[in-house]
């Protein structure tokens, strides 16, 4: 009898160990209100790590709408080939004339100084007088 006393002992001491062993972790976490010190102390201390849920809720690059973009008028179409807005390939071909030596001395033949029209009115229109006087004519030496 007094075998089962003993086993009943220990079996009813077993959870009573168990919990006191909890406890005593859990202290090892858990602090008082006046135990805390440093920064974190303060009443108006908000920790600086946000939640997973606050961090970042909308991607930067996401878009709040989905665009509309017309793709079925031709117009709107946009033309992914190279060569059609290549606009170098849009440019009238060079016209090359090709002169021969008869050709521009019949040109030469045409060409006629007549007509002085044409020509820009002379800049300076009156005669330059040096005062011969002067110590060497006007100019230093």
């Amino acid at each position: 009898m007094a075998a089962t006393s003993k086993a009943a002992a220990a079996a009813a001491a077993a959870p009573s160990a168990t919990a006191k062993s909890l406890f005593q972790t859990l202290k090892g976490y858990i602090k008082k209100p006046w135990e805390y010190t440093g920064p974190c102390a303060s009443p108006e201390y908000k920790l600086a790590i946000p939640a997973a849920t606050e961090y970042r809720i909308e991607c930067p690059a996401s878009t709040k709408i989905k665009p509309i973009v017309p793709t079925s008028n031709p117009e709107t179409v946009y033309d992914i080939k190279y060569y059609s807005r290549d606009q170098r390939r849009n440019r009238p071909p060079i016209r090359r004339t090709i002169l021969r030596k008869a050709d521009v001395e019949k040109l030469r033949r045409e060409v006629s100084f007549d007509d002085v029209s044409n020509f820009p009115p002379v800049y300076l229109t009156a005669t330059v007088v040096e005062d011969l006087d002067t110590h060497g004519g006007g100019y230093q030496k």
